[in-house]
């Protein structure tokens, strides 16, 4: 899944989308149904993955926190509530993961004896880059790819995935607010990095 302008841009008046067949898919994760399992993962693993790759910055480290994510589902599946959101509970697991797997990068670099490393570009070009089909397209992706990854996460949060400032507030374990002022600061970074190619709303924000 590539970030648009549009998705970025806007602004949701309603909270994530609901996939249409999303309540059958938890009562059959609640039974052990493995289709229902299946459905789930071919709905949603594009996302997260998207989501895991632009937070690590790395492909291996997000097809690992991927299947990661897939098997806690697997794991609760039977404890799901009945009233379970599945896209605010995959991106709160996967949220989570993130958080762990930076911990433990910075461990192991300090014990490696090297300063903790900024949020540097890679050499290479990120996967989302190499399928970016336009120039301001690659210019968003790089300028997502700038951001700390605090605002980075809200601004996929919020601005692609659809999901309203309180359900990310829940994922993140923050205030509404917090979030609000992250999202802010991110628009606003990404329009100074964007130039002629931002929207005209965040220019003037």
């Amino acid at each position: 899944m590539s970030v648009t302008l549009a998705r970025v841009a806007r602004c949701p008046c309603v909270g994530v989308a609901v996939e249409p067949d999303e309540r059958g898919w938890v009562d059959g994760l609640r039974r052990g149904d493995r289709s229902a399992f299946d459905a789930v993962f071919a709905a949603y693993r594009r996302r997260i993955y998207a989501y895991l790759v632009r937070m690590t910055r790395r492909r291996d480290i997000a097809e690992d926190l991927l299947q990661e994510v897939f098997m806690r589902l697997a794991q609760h599946a039977k404890r799901l509530a009945a009233d379970t959101r599945l896209g605010a509970w995959l991106f709160t697991v996967a949220h989570r993961l993130v958080i762990s797997w930076a911990r433990a990068q910075a461990v192991r670099e300090q014990l490696a004896g090297d300063l903790p490393k900024a949020d540097v570009p890679n050499q290479d070009r990120s996967p989302l880059e190499a399928i970016a089909d336009s120039q301001a397209q690659l210019a968003l992706e790089r300028a997502f790819a700038s951001l700390a990854p605090a605002y980075r996460e809200v601004a996929l949060l919020v601005g692609v995935e659809g999901l309203q400032p309180t359900e990310v507030a829940e994922i993140l374990g923050v205030r509404p607010e917090a979030v609000r002022q992250r999202l802010a600061r991110a628009r606003a970074q990404l329009a100074e990095a964007l130039g002629e190619h931002a929207p005209a709303s965040w220019r003037t924000a």
